[in-house]
Formats: C-alpha cells, structure tokens, sequence
C-alpha cells in the first residue's frame, strides 16, 4: 500500500511517499503555497498522481502532549485533503521531526537555500518513517 504523508507548513509543505510494501518513506516534494485551500488541492493532486491509499499528516502537538491552532488547522487541512481526494487519513504526532530533519542534513552538510528547499520534505520523510514502523508487527 502506497502511503503519502505531509509535513503542513505556512509557506512549505513536505511531502513524503512509502513504497508499495510500506517499508521505506523518502522525500517526495515540497509545495510552496501561502493558502490553505490551493494546499489542500496540491496535496490531494499528488495523492491521486501517486495512486496512494493512506494519507499521513503530521499533528504538531505542544511539547507537552496539548494541541494548539496549529494542531487544529492540521486536522481542519486532513479532513479537507481526504475528502478532495477519497483516500482516508490518520494523524501522526510529529513532535520534533523537524528537528531531527535539520540534524539529518546537516549530518549530509546541506546547508542554506538548499537546506530550506529539502527540510519540509525530510521531516514529511520522517513522519510517515514513524508511521509506518509504528505499523509493523
């Protein structure tokens, strides 16, 4: 099964893709867009291209396990990605993915315009990585 997960973002949203055994996640795209509504749209174009049958959005949640308005706009954005696009979603906690992004590349000394180019997408990597292990066994 093919699972793609997004990384929501206000101006970047990275996407990530699992392959058919829903082993690995890599990087897919970054989406540039400001607007929630033309994000939506972009999110559920690449589900449908990339004939996927899950979609994974990561949930910013508080350090401390609470959820804010941005976890609140991420799940107001799943509902919306899912019914765009026909394919059911699940939320995924994604506290400190973009963290472990940045320290990824830095590990791959990926650095300035680059670097903010790839971060959403390897987070979005992350994120359904995270998913998909929680989903073995």
């Amino acid at each position: 099964m093919i699972v793609i997960s997004v990384d929501l973002g206000h101006a970047r949203t990275g996407l990530a893709i699992s392959d058919k055994s829903g082993f690995l996640a890599s990087s897919l795209c970054v989406i540039q867009e400001y607007s929630d509504a033309r994000i939506v749209e972009k999110v559920a174009e690449q589900v449908k291209e990339n004939s996927a049958e899950l979609v994974v959005v990561g949930l910013p949640k508080n350090m401390d396990g609470t959820e804010g308005e941005s976890a609140t706009r991420a799940r107001e954005l799943a509902a919306q990605i899912s019914e765009l696009s026909g394919v059911p979603y699940v939320m995924q906690d994604e506290r400190g993915t973009t963290i472990t992004a940045h320290a990824y590349l830095s590990a791959k000394e990926v650095y300035g315009k680059k670097r903010k180019k790839q971060v959403d997408a390897v987070a979005a990597s992350i994120i359904l990585q995270d998913y998909l292990d929680s989903q073995k066994g």
